[in-house]
């Protein structure tokens, strides 16, 4: 098999799986936040942690790599609008996406103390707050990398 073909296909499943892990993370989350079910909350809290450590920080690790095999393999140029675009746009998404983390650790601590409390801690509905309103941007660059990546405006070969 052709290594460009290999290498889209892992750029293509990377990005299925940051968008489809990210998704199915913030709908659980979500979901367990809006039960007020303080097993549930503790319970998908360790859950999304470990999915953003098994899926999401692997799938952006390939997403990088295989974006820039693919741009030198294609001859696309580094210093084109389009490449800014993308890389300030994964850029955003990864500054978005570390205190996502670090704010996911905190409340994973504050649903297990709040098992232990029988009420879920008032910090963490806040908590949650930043949480979503780091993760909605993160998420609509990703789909403005998707419609970048399908349409290429002002993408440039080089040579061409």
């Amino acid at each position: 098999m052709d290594s460009y073909l290999i290498l889209k296909l892992l750029h293509i499943l990377s990005a299925v799986v940051v968008t489809g892990t990210g998704a199915g993370i913030a709908f659980f989350m979500l979901m367990a936040n809006r039960s007020n079910n303080v097993m549930a909350i503790a319970v998908i809290a360790r859950h999304v942690v470990l999915a953003d450590w098994i899926f999401t920080a692997p799938a952006v690790v390939v997403q990088f790599v295989t974006g820039v095999l693919l741009m030198l393999r294609l001859g696309y140029s580094f210093t084109s609008t389009w490449f800014y675009l993308v890389i300030t746009l994964f850029i955003f998404v990864g500054v978005c996406w570390v205190p996502v983390v670090i704010i996911q650790y905190r409340l994973r601590v504050l649903a297990d103390a709040s098992l232990i409390a029988g009420q879920l801690d008032p910090r963490f509905k806040k908590m949650m707050r930043a949480w979503t309103a780091l993760g909605v941007p993160a998420f609509a660059a990703i789909l403005v990398i998707f419609w970048l990546m399908v349409f290429k405006p002002f993408a440039v070969v080089k040579g061409l």
